[in-house]
């Protein structure tokens, strides 16, 4: 996606702009993906004209639009933002589009030399990829605590039913943004859900009651995206119903944490543990073979995902542990 794309009407109509120099390689999608709950999530549309998300900050609601120009290579980002929240969303792109994400130790001849073949050319060739930082607390928290305990596909099912239900339509949808981006519910819009409706949602009384004791701390949390990852995973885990899995969920997204690994992942040993040794594994051997990598465990895992390498589906199952609620 290029700006020459984007109308030039209507990039000069934005409330604010910016264009952000990523410095070398940049992949929107690979480092943004990540954020999206789904090809479906109401707060995020692709289209010719760039990556569109809708949120609110601190001023305001916000749509924000996302595309890149010049030397794939080199390219630049422009970002150019509607509504009230518009001059704090600019001013935070750059983390959100992984400014702060260091690879430079990771990418030293001497680390690679301790890394598997398969995580060192998947590296080569997503030199594009950045963690991003949203800095924004409850938007992945509560998405996070909808997916505990049951499959992927049932819990985006559930969150997209209550973002349209209680959400509301983005700044400049259906004029300047696309017609179908909505803003996830704020807290106090959350709070009013009724039980029955998160029964519609198919989001059982433990997790809708997870999220309710979160929203009633939801100012003390969002003070957690200022404070190092590892500080407000444990500031996270004092909720009851809030465990690590489902704040390595969290701090991945909000504070671009490198290292963060979601022990009690239904799937991710045995697929860690495939990729590396050829036999599944479980929690304990995941946090074992990851250890030398320390730091950087969290950019391990994510080139794994990106050599293309698939877990053989046949041969007999372990019991994987599930700490996501302890």
């Amino acid at each position: 996606m290029t700006i020459a794309d984007v109308p030039a009407g209507l990039a000069a109509a934005a409330d604010a702009s910016l264009r952000w120099h990523p410095g070398g390689p940049f992949s929107m999608l690979q480092s943004l993906g990540t954020l999206m709950r789904g090809n479906s999530d109401p707060a995020f549309a692709s289209g010719p004209d760039g990556l569109w998300m809708a949120f609110t900050t601190a001023g305001g609601p916000v749509s924000l639009r996302l595309s890149t120009s010049g030397d794939p290579r080199e390219p630049a980002v422009d970002v150019q933002a509607w509504g009230p929240g518009s001059e704090e969303a600019v001013a935070a792109a750059p983390r959100l589009l992984g400014s702060g994400d260091d690879w430079s130790a990771f990418d030293h001849p001497e680390f690679h030399a301790t890394l598997p073949r398969m995580v060192v050319e998947a590296r080569r060739r997503n030199l594009g990829l950045r963690l991003p930082a949203t800095g924004r607390m409850i938007d992945s928290l509560v998405p996070t605590i909808l997916e505990q305990k049951v499959t992927v596909i049932e819990a985006r099912r559930g969150y997209r039913y209550l973002v349209y239900r209680f959400g509301t339509a983005a700044p400049g949808a259906g004029t300047a943004a696309p017609a179908g981006l909505r803003l996830q519910p704020t807290p106090e819009q959350w709070l009013r859900v009724p039980s029955w409706e998160w029964h519609k949602a198919g989001v059982g009384p433990q997790r809708s009651a997870t999220v309710m004791r979160a929203l009633r701390s939801a100012v003390a949390l969002e003070r957690l995206a200022k404070v190092p990852a590892a500080e407000a995973s444990a500031r996270m885990q004092t909720i009851p119903g809030i465990g690590i899995w489902t704040t390595a969920e969290v701090v991945q997204r909000t504070h671009g944490c490198p290292d963060s690994i979601a022990v009690g992942d239904y799937h991710l040993a045995a697929y860690v543990g495939a990729a590396l040794t050829g036999r599944r594994t479980d929690d304990a051997g995941m946090l074992q073979l990851l250890a030398p990598w320390q730091g950087h465990r969290q950019r391990v895992v994510r080139m794994i995902g990106l050599s293309g390498f698939r877990k053989p589906t046949f041969g007999p199952r372990m019991t994987i542990q599930d700490h996501r609620q302890h």
